[in-house]
C-alpha cells in the first residue's frame, strides 16, 4: 500500500467513517517511522494538524484544541482535535473533540475559541457547509463540554449568517468576557473582498447581535482577515490577526501571509475601536507561524501558542503521511510599548543533563556539540561588538545546516535555512533577518525538537520559528566568529509525557 499523493475534492471530503481500517493503519505505522517526529511539541497522531483552537484552563487543567484532517497532510473536512495538561508541557491526547457531523458544519469543524461559563467549557467554532454548486456557508456554533468531558454541539448557530455586505468568508469566532459583556470577534470579508474584523456583544453568548466592524487601522487588511484574537496585558489591548494579502507597504513580512499585531492603549467601551494603536507588528520573525492564539489565563498571565506552518505550503513530512505541529506555550509581556514572548517557566521540567560551556570566538569553529539528538534546550550569550555564526542541525563538515548569522556590532541577525538538506518553500525566501540594538550583547535561547526549531532572542524580544527537516546525520552544534567570549548553557530534553 501506498499513502494518497493525488487528494481530489472526493477524498478530502469523504466521510472519516468511509475510510479503510487497512488504509488509517499503514498511515499511522508510516507516520511513526517519520524520521522528523517531535519529542515535546504537539503534533498529530497521523494526517494534519492546523490551528490551535479553544485554549483555555477548565476543571483543574489546561485545554488545548487544533483543527485536524486525520487521513493525509491536506486540508481536508475537519474536525477538532483535544489534548488537555495540568503543566503546559506534558500533553494528553483526549481524541476528537468535535466532528464534521452536523448539519451546520458537515464540511468542515473551522476555527474558534473557548470561554468558562458557570460550569463549562464553551466552545465557539465556525461550521462549514458547501452547497450542490460547492458555494460556501459559514455558521458560527457553540459546543459545551462538562467536567466529564462530554461535548454537546448546541442545535441551531449563535451567528447563522455573515452580516449584510460581507461574504461568507466569515469564521475563527473569538469569545471573551469584557466590562462585564460577552464580546465575539471574527474574522470577515467584505463584498468588495477587504478583510475585516468585526463585533457581536451581548448579555450572554445565546444573545450576541452585531456591533460593527473594528476600527484598529486606518490602513487596508489585505482580501481577508483570519484569527482575531484580543488579550489584555497590564490593562492594554493587544491585537493579534493573521491578514491575508496584506500589502507589504504597510507591514513588512516574507511569508505567504504574515501573524501580527498591535498593542493599544484600551478598547472603546462599546469595542469598536482600539484606542491609540500602534502600527503592525510581526508576531514572529521566522518562518513557519500562523494563527497564534493567545487568552488571559485564571492564574494572571497572558499565554499563547501558535500553529508552526502556514497555509498553501507544502512541507517534506507531507511525504510521510503528516504536517505540522504547535509552538511550544509561550507567555506574553510588554516592556516600552512592545510585545514580548517568553517561553513559559514551566519548560525547565523537561531539562535533563546540563552541559556548560564557554570560549572565545574564533575563526576555525568551536564544537558546542558533535553530535545531539536535535532535541535540546540551548542558552547562549555572546558579546557585544561580535560577529560569527551558528550552525544548527549540522553534518560534521558543516555543509548542510540551519545557520544563525549574528552581528551584535551593526545590530543584525540572519536566519538561514538555505543549506539544510531539504529545502522548501524557496519562493517566500529562504534567510529571515532581524534588526536588534546596535552594540548590545546578544542573549540566545534556543529550543530544537528533531525538525522545529524556536529562538527567543534577548529574553523574548523577538522569535524566530523554522521548520528544519534533517537527515540522520545532521545532528551537531558548531560555534564561529570572531571578537569575544561567548558562554552557555545545553540541556538534553525529555519527552512529552501522554498520560
Amino acid at each position: 500500500m501506498n499513502l494518497i499523493d493525488k487528494w481530489t475534492a472526493d477524498l478530502r471530503y469523504l466521510p472519516y467513517t468511509q475510510w479503510s481500517d487497512t488504509y488509517q493503519h499503514f498511515l499511522l505505522d508510516t507516520v511513526q517511522n517519520s524520521h522528523w517526529r517531535l519529542n515535546y511539541h504537539i503534533q498529530p497522531e497521523s494526517g494534519l494538524l492546523n490551528d490551535p483552537n479553544g485554549f483555555s484552563y477548565f476543571d483543574g487543567k489546561w485545554q488545548l484544541f487544533y483543527q485536524f484532517y486525520p487521513m493525509g497532510p491536506v486540508h481536508g473536512v475537519k474536525s477538532w482535535a483535544h489534548v488537555s495538561s495540568k503543566n503546559l508541557v506534558d500533553w494528553k491526547t483526549e481524541g476528537i473533540a468535535l466532528l464534521p457531523d452536523s448539519d451546520y458544519d458537515q464540511h468542515g469543524v473551522y476555527s474558534g475559541s473557548g470561554i468558562v461559563v458557570d460550569d463549562e467549557l464553551v466552545l465557539a467554532y465556525t461550521g462549514n457547509v458547501r452547497d450542490s454548486k460547492w458555494e460556501r456557508a459559514s455558521y458560527q456554533m457553540l459546543a459545551r463540554m462538562d467536567k466529564e468531558g462530554k461535548i454537546m454541539k448546541e442545535k441551531k448557530p449563535i451567528i447563522p449568517s455573515p452580516p449584510e455586505g460581507y461574504t461568507h468568508e466569515f469564521r475563527d469566532p473569538q469569545v471573551f468576557h469584557h466590562q462585564e459583556t460577552y464580546w465575539l470577534l471574527i474574522g470577515a470579508q467584505t463584498d468588495e473582498l477587504e478583510g475585516k474584523v468585526l463585533v457581536y456583544s451581548g448579555e450572554s453568548l445565546e444573545t450576541l447581535t452585531f456591533d460593527g466592524p473594528l476600527d484598529f487601522s486606518d490602513q487596508s487588511m489585505g482580501f481577508m482577515v483570519e484569527c482575531p484574537n484580543l488579550v489584555f496585558i497590564d490593562d492594554h489591548p493587544v491585537f493579534l490577526f493573521c491578514a491575508q494579502g496584506l500589502d507589504k507597504t504597510v507591514m513588512a513580512y516574507q511569508n505567504i501571509y504574515p501573524n501580527a499585531y498591535i498593542v493599544a492603549d484600551a478598547l472603546s467601551h462599546d469595542g469598536l475601536s482600539l484606542i491609540n494603536p500602534s502600527p503592525l507588528a510581526n508576531l514572529d520573525a521566522g518562518f513557519d507561524v500562523y494563527a497564534t492564539q493567545a487568552f488571559n489565563a485564571p492564574d494572571g498571565r497572558a499565554l499563547s501558542v501558535s500553529w508552526i506552518g502556514l497555509p498553501e505550503v507544502a512541507y517534506p513530512s507531507d511525504s510521510e503521511g503528516w504536517a505540522h505541529c504547535l509552538s511550544i506555550i509561550k507567555e506574553l509581556h510588554l516592556q516600552d510599548g512592545h510585545l514580548y514572548q517568553k517561553p513559559i517557566k514551566e519548560v525547565v521540567e523537561l531539562r535533563q543533563d546540563k552541559t556548560s560551556f564557554e570560549g572565545t570566538l574564533a575563526q576555525r569553529p568551536t564544537t558546542i556539540a558533535a553530535q545531539t539528538d536535535n532535541c535540546y534546550e540551548l542558552m547562549l550569550d555572546l558579546p557585544a561588538n561580535s560577529q560569527g555564526k551558528l550552525h544548527l542541525y549540522s553534518d560534521p563538515q558543516r555543509d548542510h545546516s540551519l545557520t544563525i548569522d549574528f552581528d551584535t556590532k551593526n545590530g543584525m541577525i540572519t536566519l538561514d535555512r538555505s543549506r539544510v538538506s531539504h529545502v522548501f518553500a524557496q519562493e517566500y525566501g529562504t534567510t529571515r533577518t532581524l534588526a536588534i540594538e546596535k552594540n548590545r550583547s546578544l542573549s540566545l535561547q534556543i529550543f530544537v525538537d528533531r525538525s522545529v526549531c524556536e529562538i527567543f532572542v534577548n529574553d523574548g524580544q523577538a522569535v524566530l520559528t523554522a521548520r528544519v527537516f534533517p537527515t540522520e546525520n545532521e545532528n551537531g552544534l558548531f560555534l564561529e566568529g570572531h571578537s569575544g567570549h561567548f558562554s552557555g548553557n545545553i540541556w538534553r530534553l525529555r519527552k512529552m509525557m501522554n498520560d
